[in-house]
């Protein structure tokens, strides 16, 4: 294994860590795409190109499209920034 590929796989295990501790759900999303487009590139290195576009294309796009579609519809996406700009004003006021 050259030092390439131990370098994505350390990046495969961060992403896996980092997308199961991270609260807020776009973050986790995105973290999720990251990991699945790793995992095309190791693929790749590994000599296995028809794998490779596959986890690009489902992993990173149609699973990710559908992921953001089911945050707008459920509503999640709106709420997040919500809680945000209370925050943000709260904190002017307590300045």
């Amino acid at each position: 294994m050259t030092l390439f590929q131990c370098i994505l796989m350390g990046f495969l295990i961060v992403c896996a860590i980092s997308v199961s501790f991270s609260k807020n759900l776009l973050n986790s999303i995105l973290i999720y795409m990251s990991y699945s487009l790793i995992m095309s590139i190791i693929w790749v290195c590994l000599e296995s190109p028809d794998l490779a576009i596959t986890e690009a294309a489902v992993g990173a796009g149609v699973t990710s499209v559908l992921f953001f579609a089911t945050l707008k519809k459920i509503h999640a996406i709106q709420i997040e920034k919500e809680k945000r700009e209370e925050s943000d004003k709260e904190g002017d006021v307590h300045e």
